[in-house]
């Protein structure tokens, strides 16, 4: 089982986020800071059960450091079926929409474009997380937009990755 958190920080606050994250014994390679609507997106990786995932991973970073909050919202994503595994840093995540009857297509095809390193279809707000590796951002501009023209896919959100530290 996989699954995805991502995560708001209040203003100011990524760093001390990201510091009780990886203090949970979270991999570098699983923790992501991006630029974009979003601030951090956590990847949970070989998950035993939902019941373990919320025990484990989900009530604990909710409630990093409850007498001062520093997160204002999370996002959670069940993976539904998994693409690729990878091993390289993304130099982004896209987070898309289609119709529900159209994720195996959508994810089939997204897998064939060179520049995709996975994607993966999710129950929650978006229906694919996909992961992406170009060398800068002219070649990330070409790749979205040569997403955007794979059929019956309805929008995308872009989270550019950043360097943790």
């Amino acid at each position: 089982m996989k699954a995805y958190m991502v995560l708001s920080c209040k203003k100011g606050s990524c760093t001390k986020v990201l510091d009780e994250l990886l203090k949970m014994n979270l991999s570098k390679k699983d923790v992501f800071l991006l630029f974009g609507p979003a601030d951090i997106l956590v990847q949970f990786r070989e998950l035993e059960d939902f019941n373990g995932f919320i025990t484990k991973w989900f009530n604990p970073i909710r409630a990093i450091t409850p007498e001062n909050p520093m997160i204002e919202k999370t996002q959670t994503f069940i993976v539904i079926s998994e693409g690729r595994a990878f091993k390289e840093e993304p130099y982004a995540f896209l987070f898309l929409n289609t119709q529900p009857r159209n994720l195996e297509k959508v994810q089939e095809a997204l897998q064939k474009i060179p520049g995709v390193l996975s994607a993966d279809t999710v129950f929650g707000p978006y229906d694919v997380i996909c992961a992406v590796r170009v060398g800068n951002k002219i070649a990330l501009k070409q790749l979205v937009e040569g997403i955007e023209e794979v059929p019956n896919i309805q929008g995308i959100v872009t989270e550019i990755v950043a360097p943790l530290y």
